[in-house]
């Protein structure tokens, strides 16, 4: 009898954390669905603005002073995508104030025409909104690094429509090697909330369409396979260069003011002399290149630009520059292979985000939610072998890489610990 008892109060404790799991999740996926949203419009809207008065470039130095004023005031100059990642692993917890500095930077960031995009507003905003979120409910350390990954998934979820995508990548991008299991409902219930209330602002979600998809073939697959592994390469170079752009930047110019208002110069520069094209996140770029149009140095121009303006104190993420460079060096490559441009554009997107942020997984599931479930083997070749070939190389420094990428082996390592 007391056993039985026993069995049943164990049950009820195993459900009761899970009807509570979904209780916090969906209040977090509720508030992030709704701060994404805004954050959603906001940046169309500063972004229609640039586009229609291209004078507003001439700001950025302006804008840089003021990103660079705000972070000194709230003392958060080093707090970014690291430190959210950092969060889920130790007792650190987001500050609250990191959810407005983010939200108002990465605006005055595509107001002015920097080349940034928006993820890294939504892992900061996400990650700030869930920890306030475990902070009223007082959860426990533990609890409180779930909740965070829930606040990820949602404003992610929100601002790209990719809800598998937004849960995967939470789960995936702390720990390479490690999958938070336990994540996966609180997750995915916040990313599906915010995912439906970005649908209520009538948000697109970020969908494409492939006009030719080659059918399976072994020379077609090891065209794929030749494409993912120079974007493996291409992956490497570009995280090669942001790092490199910051600490230069950094060293150079150690007053953040001047730093940014030396950044500011820079894109100025760079934008007259490359007008349009490179400014902002570059979307509809991307979907010129998966409709087979894409010029042979865009992706070469779009790393450089996004460089400055992430170096030099500029916020919001790299990963739509990511696309912008997938999409454009694929799209060429794909030509010189004899595959279809658009379809090469589309793995190179693929690949080239795979490679940048070492999640395999969810670089597959980004594939079928913005492109379909047609060319998913090639996908999946397309991610496996870029996530093989990009070494321990990342965007994000605070990134674990704990099991080696060739050997069954515990390694613990963060990315860049080979070249530090």
């Amino acid at each position: 009898m007391k056993s039985v008892k026993r069995d049943l109060l164990r049950a009820w404790n195993y459900v009761f954390t899970l009807l509570k799991w979904v209780v916090i999740a969906a209040l977090t996926g509720a508030v992030g669905g709704l701060i994404g949203a805004a954050f959603h419009l906001s940046v169309e809207k500063v972004t229609a603005l640039r586009e229609s008065h291209n004078w507003l470039i001439f700001l950025l130095p302006l804008g840089g002073l003021l990103i660079a004023g705000i972070y000194k005031l709230a003392h958060l100059e080093n707090a970014g995508t690291d430190a959210v990642i950092d969060a889920v692993r130790s007792k650190y917890s987001v500050p609250i104030l990191l959810a407005p500095l983010i939200f108002i930077s990465t605006v005055v960031t595509h107001l002015c025409g920097g080349s940034a995009g928006r993820e890294g507003a939504a892992l900061q905003l996400g990650g700030a909104i869930g920890a306030q979120v475990g902070r009223t409910f007082r959860l426990d350390e533990k609890d409180m690094h779930l909740v965070t990954l829930c606040g990820m998934s949602a404003v992610f979820s929100a601002l790209f429509g990719t809800p598998l995508t937004a849960t995967v990548f939470a789960l995936e991008v702390i720990s390479v090697g490690v999958v938070y299991y336990s994540g996966i409902v609180p997750c995915l219930v916040s990313a599906l909330i915010a995912y439906g209330i970005s649908l209520l602002f009538h948000l697109e979600p970020v969908r494409f369409s492939i006009a030719t998809i080659p059918s399976y073939s072994w020379q077609s697959c090891g065209k794929v396979v030749l494409m993912a592994a120079l974007c493996a390469a291409l992956s490497i170079a570009f995280c090669l260069l942001m790092t490199f752009t910051h600490k230069g930047a950094a060293k150079l110019f150690k007053n953040p003011f001047l730093r940014a208002a030396v950044g500011g110069v820079l894109l100025i520069g760079l934008s007259l002399l490359f007008p349009n094209d490179y400014n902002g996140a570059g979307m509809p770029i991307i979907a010129r290149a998966i409709g087979g149009e894409a010029l042979p140095c865009a992706f070469l121009l779009k790393m450089l630009f996004t460089a400055v303006t992430i170096g030099f104190g500029f916020k919001g993420g790299e990963i739509v520059p990511t696309f912008f460079i997938g999409a454009t060096f694929g799209c060429t490559l794909g030509a010189v292979l004899g595959l279809p441009s658009g379809f090469g554009a589309a793995i190179g997107l693929v690949a080239l985000f795979c490679g940048v942020v070492n999640c395999p997984i969810a670089s597959v599931f980004l594939s079928v939610e913005l492109f379909g479930i047609g060319g998913l083997l090639y996908f999946a070749l397309a991610c496996a072998f870029s996530f093989a070939l990009s070494g321990y190389f990342g965007l994000y420094s605070s990134q674990k890489i704990i099991y080696s990428k060739t050997r069954a082996e515990y390694i613990n390592i963060n990315t860049w610990k080979e070249i530090e």
